[in-house]
């Protein structure tokens, strides 16, 4: 569930943007605010998932008010002036909606805010398994080396790692990724069994962050894009012991 507030000081725009969340499910709007202090009270008594965000309004407009807060939700920006785009995504804003917006387009933004959503949930969940495996004595990292130098990982930080001739390639969930000379199967020997599978002979994931099996791929998100790793005949059949596991 992504729980949401709309921020716009026309009572239409207000309107349409109620009336589209409320055809979606997996939308729970917690408040409509008439203006930018409306919504920082909102944040402060609100967990905010989305900011339905206009920018136009009176006595602080959406980017300015934007750029006041600490530690902001998503944010999609609602606005009837294209000028805005640019300074509306420097501040990483998931989409920018031209008024009149339509449901179609509506559902696009809402599709990339729910992966970003859903994303900073597993990030939550993997460190949580992370820091348990700290409680019990076990180290929640590892050091690679790459670049002349030891480099620090984090379990949590890991969302799939990629075989590439004698390199492997770790890759995290902020988009980067480290380079490193060794084998696969040196590393996967290094790696905790219960955070980590290998699915082919290429490829290693993090349990956690498997979101979908879709035929003979395993779905990850990186970066709150959906990213499709193929599955090895010799290890389908222990990724599937899993998922049974903890199927319903």
């Amino acid at each position: 569930m992504i729980n949401a507030i709309i921020v716009d000081d026309e009572p239409l725009a207000l309107e349409v943007l109620e009336t589209y969340i409320n055809e979606i499910p997996e939308i729970n709007l917690l408040q409509s605010c008439n203006n930018a202090l409306e919504a920082n009270d909102a944040l402060k008594k609100h967990d905010v998932d989305l900011m339905f965000l206009d920018i136009q309004m009176p006595q602080l407009t959406g980017i300015d008010f934007l750029k006041t807060l600490k530690n902001p939700p998503l944010v999609i920006f609602t606005t009837a002036y294209a000028n805005y785009a640019i300074e509306g995504f420097e501040l990483n804003a998931i989409d920018y909606l031209l008024k009149p917006i339509s449901l179609e387009r509506f559902m696009k933004a809402v599709n990339k805010a729910s992966e970003q959503v859903s994303l900073k949930k597993n990030e939550g969940s993997s460190s949580s398994s992370a820091e348990a495996a700290s409680t019990e004595g076990d180290p929640d990292f590892i050091f690679v080396k790459a670049d002349k130098k030891l480099i620090k990982v984090n379990y949590a930080d890991i969302v799939y790692i990629e075989g590439l001739k004698d390199y492997v390639i770790i890759r995290k969930h902020d988009g980067s990724r480290i380079i490193t000379l060794q084998t696969m199967k040196s590393l996967e020997s290094k790696l905790p069994v219960q955070f980590f599978k290998r699915i082919h002979r290429s490829y290693i994931v993090q349990i956690d962050q498997i979101s979908a099996i879709v035929g003979n791929m395993v779905e990850v998100m990186e970066k709150g894009q959906a990213k499709h790793l193929p599955i090895g005949k010799n290890y389908r059949d222990e990724l599937l012991a899993i998922v049974n596991k903890n199927r319903l």
